[in-house]
């Protein structure tokens, strides 16, 4: 999928602040880009998770909303650089598609 299709669907997870009732997981800035990480659940169990993140980049406001789907689906901060790249196989600036996904993943200290 390309990062333009995946953005004009909606992100659903993406919020101006942070939500209340969540706990800030983790922040990551690297120059102008900053993406920050709320968890809402239980010990060892996430039930929500929201970011709120700079605007100015659709690659890293679209990586950032596809973990936060797969941290809901398996219920704890989970995920693989490869399903997220194999996901965006379509996008053509493969290089800042993996810069993008190397600050997610510093939000979230994995």
């Amino acid at each position: 999928m390309r990062v333009a299709d995946y953005i004009e669907k909606g992100l659903g997870n993406m919020v101006e602040e942070k939500p209340q009732g969540y706990e800030e997981l983790g922040r990551a800035v690297s120059g102008c880009h900053s993406v920050s990480f709320f968890v809402k659940g239980t010990e060892g169990k996430v039930q929500d998770v929201k970011f709120k993140a700079s605007k100015r980049c659709k690659k890293l406001l679209a990586v950032a909303d596809f973990v936060a789907d797969k941290i809901k689906e398996r219920g704890r901060v989970e995920f693989s650089e490869e399903e997220v790249l194999k996901f965006f196989e379509e996008e053509k600036e493969k290089d800042k598609l993996k810069e993008r996904l190397e600050i997610v993943k510093r939000a979230l200290g994995v």
